[in-house]
């Protein structure tokens, strides 16, 4: 159901409701003091009555018209008048009564004198007619005023509603490209959609953009190893002895390595986007990933005869993705391994919520170290096989998670420490 209708339905019903409402109270107000007013009416004409005297047993007072029952007895209980059409009610004891007669409820009022008894009686329907009277004269314009109302309801609404036509009107005709904000509305109701909906085209325009480059930056890097398998297949085909086509396999099986190893990178990058990413954050122990990782890279340290160590392991949560820090991580300790020289060392420690890699390579210089976190870039000189994003995912794993990244020289001023600082999970 449409805005427009739902707020015509409920306006509508709460104006009728209300109508009925102060109806009924009105009819409860009217009976009340309608009560008073008749008894008071009643009593008024008794008294009125108590000094005349009638000659004879039936005297010829004023009619009162058929609604009212008038009669008098002297104390031996001998009529002295019985006004016409008078209903057949017994002599009351005095005062006020309410008797029924045929069916019909009277209101009586009966006062007693030495001389004589004198009884005035009214039907109580009399009562509530005018209360319901008045209860309709009030009920009827509102029910005469709904229509007007629906038609005014509808328009001044339709009118409300206009800046969310527009919008929609302007989204209607953007071109499926267009993520340029839409007009700032003035309106405070609609102003804070606006601004949440350019925010989302804000977003949405980023990721693009990310993407877009990110795109173009893996397929300038892919280039590369698979123009490099090309070659080393092809001097497979032309080895001329099986020793030159053992030495051209091996080369290509290096290079098949190296093209796996990027295209893992380059998907844990498109997983790590915070955009896309779908895995919830929940507390996880930081202290057992590191150990887990370090495990899982002991071959590797022994077959490059490297010194792979765990410090202090303090236990500590955080709060993030397991699978991405298990990413941060694994891409710390490989980056390490892989510019540890032979009977280096590499040191992972966890301090509360103080994650440190430490390894004794040739470390990176203080003018290159924040341009090393961007993708692809490589310090100028470097011998060891990597792709430049290992430290492009660590970054984007720690800002994702809140957490302060940064690289300084090892404790013996040689090699490099990288400390990832984490926020303690709730």
């Amino acid at each position: 159901m449409s805005i427009r209708r739902t707020l015509l339905l409920a306006l509508l019903g709460g104006l009728l409701v209300t109508g009925l409402v102060a109806s009924g109270v009105t009819w409860l107000a009217v009976h009340e003091e309608a009560d008073r007013l008749f008894d008071y009416h009643l009593r008024q004409m008794a008294l009125s009555l108590r000094d005349e005297a009638p000659q004879g047993p039936v005297a010829l007072l004023p009619e009162l018209g058929p609604d009212y029952s008038i009669q008098m007895w002297t104390p031996e209980g001998v009529a002295l008048y019985v006004s016409a059409g008078a209903a057949a009610l017994p002599e009351g004891p005095g005062g006020y009564d309410t008797v029924s007669v045929e069916g019909q409820d009277w209101r009586v009022f009966t006062l007693r004198r030495p001389e004589r008894t004198i009884q005035v009686a009214a039907p109580m329907r009399l009562r509530r007619d005018q209360a319901t009277s008045m209860a309709l004269r009030i009920l009827i314009p509102v029910l005469v005023a709904i229509p007007l109302y629906g038609v005014l309801i509808w328009l001044v609404v339709g009118k409300g509603l206009r800046p969310l036509v527009d919008i929609a009107a302007a989204i209607r005709r953007r071109a499926p490209t267009s993520l340029d904000p839409l007009p700032e509305s003035r309106v405070p109701e609609v102003a804070p959609m606006t601004r949440e909906l350019n925010a989302l085209l804000e977003r949405l325009r980023l990721a693009i953009e990310t993407q877009r480059r990110f795109t173009a930056d893996a397929a300038h890097e892919l280039r590369s190893p698979l123009t490099a398998l090309q070659v080393r297949l092809d001097l497979v085909e032309r080895a001329a002895t099986p020793e030159a086509a053992r030495e051209a396999i091996a080369a290509l099986r290096g290079a098949i390595r190296r093209a796996a190893r990027l295209v893992d990178q380059l998907l844990t990058m498109a997983r790590l986007d915070p955009d896309a990413a779908a895995e919830t954050f929940v507390p996880v122990d930081l202290a057992a990933v590191a150990a887990t990782v370090a495990a899982d890279y002991e071959p590797l340290a022994e077959a490059k005869r490297v010194e792979l160590r765990l410090g202090e392991l303090q236990p500590a949560t955080v709060r993030g993705q397991p699978s991405a820090l298990h990413a941060l991580v694994r891409n710390l300790v490989d980056n390490a391994l892989r510019y540890t020289p032979q009977g280096g060392r590499v040191t992972l420690t966890v301090r509360g919520t103080l994650l440190e890699v430490e390894d004794t390579g040739p470390g990176i210089p203080a003018a290159e170290r924040e341009r090393v976190l961007d993708r692809f870039y490589r310090v100028p000189g470097s011998t060891a096989e990597g792709s430049g994003l290992g430290l492009a995912i660590v970054r984007q794993v720690a800002q994702a998670h809140g957490a302060e990244l940064s690289l300084s020289e090892g404790a013996s001023g040689q090699g490099l420490l990288v400390r990832v600082r984490f926020r303690s999970a709730p």
